[in-house]
């Protein structure tokens, strides 16, 4: 029984403490608790889940708040592909502040996971849900602190705007691009915050805080040789699958040049202050003009380094013949390039071209690229995000990046607002799980994440009424 005893106490402890940390009561902690909870149990899959459910739900919470009708839009193109776009309405001095995440998730089987995938469970310190990570946390707390802000009176310089969209991860009603050609005028902002940073720490010492900038650009290309086939008893030399594997041998063995824009650029002088031995010195390395080419040789063994560092071309599918007892008439492979923002997809084409160099076979796209321009690094943006790093974390840097995966920040950038991954929720580096099995997020780093958005949202929102507290 004082065993029981002492662990309550500890708890509360425990709760106690962090609380005072965030500022955050116990009553609002509780509050995104709940709504984190709801949130990962709707099911928001793309085969049988349903984004309108959480939307509606999200959109019942900000009503209970104080939120009026006219403050909230749910909608999209099916019944099941909903969206909602939340505005707490401020004074009109600055374009509105755009919050973004989406409500679908990845799919998951229970079979796969230790626990169930759509039961929101607390163990040993980490929430485990599907989305717990990706990206129902970041959902919850934009819901949670928007509450917050209503409660408090908050009167912003511009509209804070929150819209948490569907099929990011996949499925045909992407929630932003029908967001942008529907309503634009809904999430139309000076900038946004989306997903796409997060804080890294090593064995538990918070490192760094990541802010995205870019997203490289997602474009695949069909390789195919045909030929005329024949017995497989006769074999010749012109077999299309021998051909087509000279060609992938010959993409294999190619690296395209070094090339840093401003994001990576900053990121590898300021990871360098953040390393030591060899590794530092490399990061140093590759920023002298031209790069060190020893530099760029040991950092290219690194996969995230070398996807940072250039563009990156892979085989990622292969298809030939039509029966065992046959010569191949024909033989494919599907090429999945990354390419950095600022660079020509029809460049990129014609490298592959040159160095696949055999007129027989046809290189072409499979569907157009969407190139986006990067986030600038704005002081408006930048400097609160250090700001309250430096509050909230002393001597944590802030790190500019560039995703080598995708996130709905690419369609706002090419909309034209620019948009900076930031969320301040730390994890472990190398315990990534987001679309993977158990994924799960710390629960102390999801409250210091909570009050770290809140803090910079109050910071860019600037001069603030507060009408009456609570």
């Amino acid at each position: 029984m004082n065993l029981l005893k002492d662990g309550l106490r500890l708890t509360f402890l425990l709760g106690c403490t962090l609380m005072l940390k965030t500022g955050f009561t116990q009553r609002d902690q509780q509050l995104t608790h709940d709504i984190f909870k709801e949130l990962i149990e709707i099911n928001t899959t793309n085969s049988v889940g349903n984004t309108t459910k959480a939307a509606e739900a999200m959109a019942a919470r900000l009503k209970s708040a104080g939120f009026t009708d006219k403050d909230l839009f749910i909608g999209g193109p099916n019944d099941r592909k909903g969206n909602l776009v939340a505005t707490l309405r401020g004074s009109g001095k600055k374009k509105p502040l755009l919050l973004l995440a989406h409500l679908d998730v990845v799919e998951a089987l229970r079979t796969d996971w230790t626990t169930d995938p759509f039961q929101f469970q607390e163990i040993d310190g980490f929430y485990y849900a599907r989305g717990s990570s990706d990206d129902k946390a970041m959902a919850a707390i934009w819901v949670a602190n928007l509450i917050r802000f209503k409660k408090e009176g908050i009167v912003p310089d511009r509209d804070i705007i929150v819209a948490l969209t569907a099929d990011e991860e996949g499925g045909g009603s992407n929630g932003v691009s029908w967001l942008l050609d529907n309503h634009k005028d809904l999430i139309n902002a000076d900038f946004a915050l989306n997903e796409g940073g997060g804080g890294m720490q090593k064995d538990g010492k918070k490192i760094l805080n990541r802010v995205q900038l870019s997203e490289k650009v997602f474009q695949s290309f069909q390789l195919e040789v045909k030929n005329r086939g024949g017995h497989s008893s006769q074999p010749r030399k012109d077999n299309a699958i021998y051909q087509l594997a000279k060609a992938l041998n010959n993409l294999a063995a190619f690296d395209f040049p070094v090339d840093l824009n401003e994001g990576t650029r900053v990121y590898f002088e300021r990871s360098a202050n953040l390393e030591t031995g060899q590794l530092a010195e490399d990061m140093k390395a590759i920023l002298q003009t031209p790069p060190q080419p020893e530099a760029v040789a040991r950092l290219s063994e690194s996969p995230n380094y070398n996807a940072l560092l250039r563009t990156t071309c892979v085989a990622t599918m292969i298809k030939g013949g039509h029966a065992e007892n046959a010569l191949p008439q024909t033989a494919t492979a599907v090429i999945n390039c990354r390419i950095l923002p600022g660079e020509d997809p029809l460049k990129i084409k014609e490298t592959l071209i040159a160095v696949i160099a055999d007129k027989e076979i046809s290189v072409a796209a499979i569907a157009p690229a969407k190139p986006s321009p990067p986030s600038p690094l704005n002081p408006e943006v930048i400097s609160p995000i250090e700001k309250i790093t430096q509050q909230m974390w002393p001597g944590v840097a802030v790190v500019p990046a560039m995703s080598t995966g995708a996130t709905d920040g690419a369609r706002l950038r090419i909309a034209g607002i620019p948009t900076y991954g930031v969320s301040g929720l730390f994890s472990e580096a190398g315990d990534v799980r987001a679309h993977g099995k158990d994924e799960r997020i710390n629960v102390k780093a999801f409250y210091e994440g909570q009050e770290f958005l809140y803090r910079l949202v109050k910071e860019m929102t600037m001069k603030t009424t507060i009408k009456r507290g609570y």
